[in-house]
């Protein structure tokens, strides 16, 4: 039951995540890097937690269902994350002469 408490909580961060997403747009470069980090870095931690799960967990639907959420909500974050990025360097820095 323990286990199902841990998918569960790992699921509730990433809502969280979605529910919470910042104004890109108005961040300056450095501070988008900042997030683009912070985003890679719980992905990374979320897959190690799911692969975790998938081994010793017997619900697997719902380990497919937190794998599929990850996937998807830090995806959408990241590629948001590189476009906004990819303007404010040219705008902040290549544009500047």
């Amino acid at each position: 039951m323990a286990e199902l408490d841990e998918i569960q909580k790992l699921i509730d961060e990433i809502n969280f995540r979605k529910s919470n997403s910042k104004n890109y747009e108005e961040m300056k470069a450095i501070e988008i890097s900042r997030e683009l980090r912070e985003i890679m870095k719980f992905e990374q931690e979320s897959f190690k937690k799911i692969e975790e799960f998938e081994k010793n967990q017997k619900n697997q639907e719902l380990v497919q269902y937190a794998k599929i959420i990850s996937r998807n909500t830090t995806g959408r974050e990241i590629a948001r994350l590189e476009e906004t990025y990819l303007k404010k360097i040219d705008e902040e820095f290549l544009n500047k002469k």
